[in-house]
């Protein structure tokens, strides 16, 4: 069994971002005026980028787990330039990763480890764990030298 370590993490959260507009993750209704920190100039112009994101964050906490809402924000967070100065670290808005990371927690696939953050329950392993085995099993389909890694 693959495990996300092992696929393309575009491939995956691309994946994983489709299977989670069927489940009952809600959008909330701000999701399309926000833009996502002080570092974006515009909105993103995707109009699903909200379940992208949700995907993104289930596979950071698989990979980086326990991990607070704070460290996420400074992992999606960037550097804006300043005037002449050298450029500032900005922050990710913090309620579009809460509002994700609960709406996650609801579903049953991170749990919250106290004083620690949030990590990845066994339901959210499962579901990214065969989420890479059918991408793995895909790429092999298409080139066979990839059969090594299975």
């Amino acid at each position: 069994m693959a495990k996300a370590y092992d696929v393309p993490a575009d491939l995956l959260i691309g994946k994983l971002s489709d299977t989670l507009k069927t489940e009952d993750i809600v959008q909330p209704s701000w999701i399309p005026f926000v833009k996502t920190g002080a570092h974006a100039v515009k909105p993103p112009q995707q109009n699903d980028w909200y379940y992208t994101r949700c995907a993104s964050l289930l596979r950071k906490i698989y990979l980086h787990g326990p991990i607070g809402i704070n460290d996420l924000r400074s992992m999606y967070g960037s550097t804006k330039p300043v005037g002449y100065g050298g450029a500032h670290h900005k922050d990710a808005g913090g309620a579009i990763i809460r509002t994700a990371v609960h709406s996650l927690e609801k579903l049953g696939y991170l749990d919250k480890v106290e004083g620690k953050g949030r990590t990845i329950s066994h339901e959210g392993m499962k579901k990214l764990d065969r989420l890479s085995t059918e991408i793995l099993n895909e790429l092999i389909s298409k080139n066979p030298n990839l059969k090594k890694y299975s």
